[in-house]
């Protein structure tokens, strides 16, 4: 059985992602939310513009018919807007109403404050050479030749 750290430091990653997600979602419930209804508004909040469904899908790693049915939920608790020209829905902006942003802005809040308590044990030294490393991973695994591998 392989125990170094390298060789389970992949399921190491995986299961802390997992964790921290569930630990996210507990925080979330008393608003209603999970981590399927919360990423999204927070990464629509974070845009530098209005995102269109296409790019959202994108950024979530989602199908489009996932994000459909996902923008249509966040449209009728009143959380997002469709905004354009034509009929076509995927190609309408897709912008936060007052309501949307209120509430991604306390997703941030909650998500910040668990994010402190998570990381209150390590120094900005060690949290600094974790995200080299978990940087560093991410763009091997993201490249198009590994992914092709």
């Amino acid at each position: 059985m392989h125990t170094s750290p390298r060789a389970t430091l992949p399921t190491l990653i995986a299961s802390t992602a997992r964790h921290w997600r569930r630990a996210v979602d507990r925080r979330l419930e008393p608003f209603g939310l999970s981590e399927a209804t919360w990423l999204p508004l927070i990464r629509l909040a974070r845009a530098p513009a209005p995102m269109r469904q296409k790019e959202l899908a994108l950024s979530l790693s989602l199908d489009g018919s996932s994000v459909v049915r996902l923008l249509d939920s966040l449209e009728g608790a009143g959380l997002v807007e469709r905004r354009g020209e034509g009929t076509d829905r995927r190609a309408k902006a897709i912008v936060l109403t007052e309501a949307g942003r209120s509430l991604a802005s306390r997703v941030e809040e909650v998500s910040a404050a668990m994010r402190d308590e998570a990381l209150a044990g390590l120094t900005e030294e060690e949290i600094a050479a974790a995200h080299r490393v978990m940087t560093q991973i991410m763009a091997w695994l993201a490249d198009p030749e590994v992914q092709a591998a």
